[in-house]
């Protein structure tokens, strides 16, 4: 498996150099879609109560693939320790098997745990996390979910009916293009909950040969101590990475 070190190298998504930006974000080479009508939702909102995926009037075959978009809660964060105070090395993982490739620290661990088709977890800090899902599916691509900012939207309600979430706002929603030409979704929001306080998300999401996949990486970020600019870089290097072998 080769090494690829952080900030040192730059790592490839979808054949392409990334390198780890200077600014607190790298989306600008993605089609963003910085400022969609803001979702922030909360217990006392209205809406939280109305929005639910199954509201949505699509059909069953969108309705089901959109459930698939949730994470696991077995992929879920609920502590408030950071990735490492130094660099992390990054290394190449793909599953042949499955279909798909992504850079994940070098020194987390690969578990088992029911829900997941691929789990990384942090040594000692397990809830620190990098996880694969992978499903089948009736749709052909990404696009019969809807466009990005509608699958975020149904996102975002569908994590506020969990029971441990009391607000989450969405940040971005992105599209680009994966190595073999398929639309891939990204997606960036918090969550504060009961579990574990306020947490970032980074999601990933494609379809291909009738399966989706979905990759969520869950990282604390508490007022007090902020997802700092060199862990956010490391962050959105994993989550430009995935895609097909």
């Amino acid at each position: 498996m080769g090494r690829v070190t952080s900030p040192a190298s730059s790592p490839c998504f979808g054949g392409l150099p990334v390198s780890i930006p200077s600014t607190s974000s790298s989306f600008s080479h993605l089609h963003t879609r910085r400022n969609p009508p803001l979702i922030l939702l909360s217990r006392s909102s209205p809406s939280t109560t109305e929005g639910s995926i199954t509201s949505v009037r699509t059909s069953n075959r969108r309705s089901f693939a959109l459930s698939l978009l949730l994470p696991p809660v077995s992929l879920a964060l609920s502590s408030s320790s950071s990735f490492a105070a130094r660099p992390l090395d990054l290394d190449r993982y793909t599953d042949e098997a499955e279909g798909f490739t992504l850079l994940k620290p070098a020194s987390w661990a690969k578990v088992e745990k029911a829900g997941a088709t691929a789990l990384f977890e942090q040594d000692g800090k397990g809830t620190n996390n990098v996880g694969v899902v992978v499903n089948p599916v009736r749709l052909s691509s990404l696009e019969e979910f809807g466009s990005p900012d509608f699958v975020a939207e149904k996102l975002i309600q569908a994590e506020m009916r969990k029971e441990s979430t009391k607000h989450a706002n969405l940040l971005v929603a992105a599209e680009r293009s994966s190595r073999g030409g398929l639309s891939v979704y990204e997606f960036e929001y918090t969550i504060d909950g009961t579990r574990g306080g306020l947490k970032r998300i980074f999601s990933a999401a494609f379809v291909a040969s009738k399966k989706l996949f979905l990759l969520n990486i869950a990282h604390s970020d508490p007022p007090e101590k902020p997802l700092d600019a060199e862990t956010r870089a490391v962050l959105e290097q994993v989550l430009h990475s995935f895609d097909t072998p």
